[in-house]
């Protein structure tokens, strides 16, 4: 797809147009509360969320999930990455409060539907030890960043 390989090269202007395309095509081909749909949302709100655009890429992420967890259900993993994506905003903002029950949602959800040794929940941890350092738990951070670092070693 162009506007991934756009966004990997962070050309995100050029990126911009082609994910709202797709999200309009998806959303005329299969409707409005698609899965595919979800996803279009979710791609779209991480670059608006990569340029630092939280107002534009909230609301995107907010659809996003009110659509996965009525169709796929509130344990379904693509529901976890949309939570981490409003857990990235949330911190990023500084509202810390908002976020930290965000990323334990997403790692409850991860652990259960891919086990606690996924490379996905060791990226979480590293996430969520990130807002912990910042709020002074830098034990607490220690011990997921030690737990993050085991499981990608088994995968290394």
């Amino acid at each position: 797809m162009w506007a991934e390989l756009y966004k990997a090269q962070g050309k995100y202007a050029e990126a911009a147009p082609l994910y709202r395309r797709s999200l309009t095509i998806l959303e005329k081909a299969l409707g409005p509360e698609h899965p595919n749909v979800a996803l279009s949302l979710n791609n779209l709100a991480e670059l608006y969320r990569d340029q630092g655009n939280y107002a534009e890429a909230e609301p995107l992420y907010r659809r996003a999930l009110g659509i996965q967890e009525k169709v796929l259900g509130p344990e379904h993993p693509d529901v976890a990455a949309t939570l981490n994506g409003l857990a990235k905003i949330g911190q990023a903002r500084g509202n810390y409060a908002e976020a930290e029950p965000l990323y334990q949602r997403t790692l409850a959800i991860l652990e259960r539907a891919l086990g606690p040794e996924h490379p996905n929940v060791a990226k979480v941890l590293d996430s969520y030890a990130a807002l912990l350092r910042e709020t002074g738990r830098a034990k607490k951070a220690a011990k997921m960043e030690a737990r993050a670092k085991a499981i990608r070693a088994k995968y290394e």
